[in-house]
């Protein structure tokens, strides 16, 4: 076996460094009984190597590309377009050439080929690359290929390839190319299937598209395809593509487009027979891989032959189920407003703070709610209850109309969990320092933990958190502290509903909600404004903090005029709020107590654009703006018939709102101070982990389930590429869009907005805070990037609570994710910002410094300019 050119047969599973994915893949299939593919060979990358191993040129340039990001396209463009010149010029070494034309004796040098490039980041079970390198069909003679193996490599350094390669972070001098010499197929028909469908992800359904001719007019985008859906065996659609044209291979050698007859442009190209034929095929393809496939066919004399299968990188996992039985599950991330994966250890936590079991995929958790669905009573509960996302209540009427999940009988309910105890309500309703109770209980419970679990270490630990876990769940699932933000919500549904009614004004609760008592979250943005206050006076301190870098940036600040003021303002902010961080549900995730630099920003963008006690000022003007509000509401109440009944009934509503909407937020507050003080006594551990050698840094933990940190601690043995694997894993993840509804057949259920009267352009969400504003649009996707003026208007995937210190300098806010009662609507209320949530696809619709205008009391965006 030579190792400069591999025959499909000769090549093993391991190869992959020799002969990139796509060649790999050829080998696997022409190994596979029942499967036709051409034979052909594989220029090896030694090949390329040695071409390249002595030319200093390419590997001055090749440095030069790799100290460039993807936004610098035109040096990317001028180094590349040397390395293809290197690269078409060098001469290919005179073995790689003997052994080509080796084979090429064996296999006929008479006849025609494809040559084709595979890389060896390309068409990976993560990454598939698809369309990066170069294909050219019909090729025939030893030197016309030879040329065009050196068209090849050459490709490997197109701009979109290189580019590709800087987004998915491959080293451009640790990729290599093989490439692929296939006999060549002239065929009737050709194009691609893939064996989950593309659009929906559903696993149990095939989609071909199918063309006359060769792929390449399907692939370039020459020609409509007829498109056909197979599932289990039955052709289940069929939309016929009228085919104006077609690409085949001439007799010299090359290709030409050629027209179609008109008779036959709008004829079926594969026949029932064909099409359930090949869709078998595609499923005995896709055994074999273990996972769905995008194939490349061909029909020639009436067999099909395979020129290519790669994974199908872009579908989102789904989540394990035990039986065969259908599912449906909602994502918990959309309601935690965090959507991006989390690590091990922090999905594992998550876990086990949650009531019921909770399915991973794709780093996310999901809830199986099959058996609510299943049943007549928790089916409307539960469409009430996630009602407020229209887009998973849509969803999920659409499963419903489906009857994808069949009704059991009335008496097999299905509790939901988490729904409050209503009926505590008239004995705390007079009584609203059952808020103030509630969180002494909550901050009296954090201290006790903090004193206890100082003298907890090793398997004693794990132990601890896993007792002090239930002691969490009692607080997060006290049916009294539910029974109290229900009521507030309920009040806030009720007011909508009847002021609408009564006296046609939408969202009336908006307005009342904002500036009330006891919102840890709204109180954090605005004691950001006050730490403001404390160093605006100090020029020397506001100058050292624009060009900190450092952490440990506080150690310094008594050295400064006014800085020991400043020192101590930010570590009592830090001593209460410091335990948030972007995407807090996940203990993994940098806390600001651990990075303090990132409240930098927003500490100096206060001092720029507030006024001194704009805080006070801030809470005051909302508080003002509810009560005139409520007074406005009754005054137009009691001149309705029946007017005093309203009133009064109202003012109780608006009082409920008013004493309990702002304790919304403070279960989650105090899940997450447990999860720092948790996360502080595993990062110790951590540290012995280290000196004992089973673990590099103390971020491993977190690629460890809790469960298994539990066992290595306990043993100090770890098989350290778990760590490796899950953190190539997590890149993976991180490239997912999770999605808010998935079936047990992968296929991603989307619900739509129903509205009418809109303008024609507006961008559509879900209206969550009333008013209609004007401004910049900021798209923000890290919060540590922001860089507000006043009056912007924020644009960003989701928000938890610590984006809330931006909410001060803002005038609206935009979502992908979210619905009425999650944390920034709740915040968007109460500060009396107009915001529309749930708007899919946002950050890319609205570019980054354009004008919109916000209608937070209709829910859509008009772009303006």
């Amino acid at each position: 076996m030579n190792s400069l050119v591999l025959g499909f047969q000769e090549m093993e599973k391991a190869q992959l460094w020799l002969v990139g994915g796509k060649g790999l893949n050829l080998g696997e299939l022409s190994k596979m009984d029942g499967v036709h593919v051409p034979e052909g060979f594989c220029v090896t990358t030694v090949g390329y190597k040695k071409a390249i191993e002595q030319n200093e040129t390419y590997h001055a340039l090749i440095n030069r590309l790799t100290m460039l990001k993807a936004e610098d396209r035109d040096q990317i463009g001028e180094i590349s377009r040397k390395i293809r010149q290197i690269l078409m010029e060098v001469e290919i070494p005179s073995d790689v050439v003997k052994a080509v034309t080796h084979y090429l004796s064996q296999f006929g040098e008479e006849h025609a080929y494809a040559v084709r490039s595979s890389a060896t980041a390309e068409d990976l079970p993560h990454a598939s690359f698809a369309g990066q390198q170069d294909t050219y069909l019909n090729i025939i003679g030893v030197d016309a290929i030879m040329q065009h193996i050196s068209k090849c490599w050459a490709s490997l350094f197109t701009d979109r390839a290189v580019i590709y390669r800087m987004q998915n972070g491959y080293d451009h001098s640790q990729v290599y190319l093989s490439v692929v010499v296939q006999r060549m197929v002239f065929p009737q028909a050709s194009g691609i299937l893939f064996t989950a469908d593309p659009i929906t992800s559903n696993r149990k359904q095939l989609s071909i598209d199918a063309s006359y001719g060769l792929g390449e007019a399907l692939v370039s985008g020459l020609v409509s395809a007829d498109l056909y859906k197979v599932q289990e065996g039955e052709i289940v659609e069929k939309r016929i593509a009228t085919k104006k044209l077609a690409i085949y291979g001439r007799k010299e050698g090359g290709t030409e487009t050629q027209q179609i007859d008109p008779v036959q442009q709008k004829t079926q190209t594969l026949t029932e027979q064909q099409i359930l034929q090949l869709a078998h095929i595609g499923r005995q393809i896709e055994a074999y891989f273990g996972c769905p496939q995008d194939i490349e066919w061909c029909l020639a004399h009436d067999t099909f032959y395979i020129v290519q299968s790669r994974p199908i990188t872009t579908l989102f996992p789904i989540p394990e189920a035990k039986d065969q039985e259908n599912h449906v599950y909602v994502s918990v991330g959309h309601q935690q407003m965090m959507t991006d994966p989390m690590k091990p250890l922090g999905l594992s936590l998550f876990q086990l703070t949650s009531f019921g079991p909770r399915f991973k995929a794709g780093g996310r958790l999901f809830v199986d709610i099959t058996p609510m669905l299943a049943s007549p009573d928790s089916r409307d509960n539960l469409l009430n209850t996630l009602g407020s996302d229209p887009l998973i209540k849509g969803a999920l009427m659409t499963i419903i109309e489906r009857d994808f999940i069949k009704l059991l009988p009335n008496d097999q309910t299905a509790p939901i969990p988490g729904r409050s105890n209503t009926d505590m309500l008239a004995q705390f309703e007079n009584d609203p320092t059952i808020v103030s109770d509630l969180i002494k209980r909550s901050q009296t419970s954090i201290e006790e933990l903090k004193q206890n679990i100082q003298a907890k270490s090793g398997s004693d630990l794990f132990d601890f958190i896993l007792e002090d876990i239930q002691q969490l769940k009692k607080i997060l699932f006290d049916p009294q502290s539910s029974a109290v933000f229900m009521a507030a919500i309920n009040a806030t549904s009720w007011i909508n509903e009847n002021m609408n009614e009564w006296l046609g004004e939408k969202n009336a609760a908006d307005t009342l909600s904002q500036s009330v008592q006891n919102n840890i979250t709204s109180e954090m943005g605005l004691a950001l404004l006050n730490v403001a206050d404390v160093i605006r006076p100090y020029p020397e301190v506001i100058d050292y903090l624009q060009y900190v870098k450092d952490d440990n940036f506080l150690d310094e600040l008594p050295k400064l005029r006014g800085g020991q003021e400043t020192q101590d303002t930010i570590n009592a902010y830090l001593n209460k709020y410091g335990m948030r961080c972007s995407g807090e549900i996940d203990i993994t995730k940098t806390r600001w107590s651990e990075k303090p630099t990132t409240l930098i920003p927003m500490i100096l963008s206060n001092i720029k654009n507030h006024e001194p006690n704009a805080s006070h000022r801030k809470f005051e003007q909302g508080r003002q703006e509810a009560l005139n509000k409520e007074q406005e509401l009754l005054d137009r109440l009691m001149q309705l018939p029946d007017g005093e009944q309203k009133a009064k009934e109202t003012k109780r509503m608006i009082d409920l709102i008013r004493n309990f909407i702002g304790y919304r937020e403070y279960p989650k507050y105090g899940m997450v101070n447990r999860y720092f003080v948790y996360k502080q006594a595993l990062l110790k551990e951590a540290e012995q982990l280290i000196q004992a050698g089973v673990i590099q840094e103390k971020e491993d933990i977190y690629d460890l389930t809790f469960e298994e940190l539990h066992e290595v601690v306990r043993t100090n043995k770890l098989d350290y590429q778990i760590i490796s694997k899950r953190k190539e894993e997590y890149k993976l993840y991180e490239k997912l869009t999770p999605p808010r509804v998935i079936t047990s057949d992968g296929e991603i259920i989307a619900g739509k907005y129903k509205r009418e009267n809109l303008p024609a352009e507006a961008i559509v969400g879900l209206p969550v805070s009333s008013g209609v504003i004007e401004g910049r649009a900021r798209v923000i996707l890290n919060m540590e990037d922001a860089d507000l003026e006043d009056g912007d208007i924020l644009v960003t995937a989701f928000t938890d609570p610590s984006w809330t210190p931006l909410f001060v300098s803002i005038k609206g806010l935009v979502t992908e994710v979210g619905g009425l009662m999650t944390h920034g609507a709740v915040i968007a209320r109460e500060y009396g910002l107009p915001a529309v949530v749930g708007v899919e696809n946002a950050t890319n619709l609205i570019k980054d410094g354009q004008r919109i205008r916000v209608h937070g009391t209709e829910g859509y965006i008009e772009i303006l300019e």
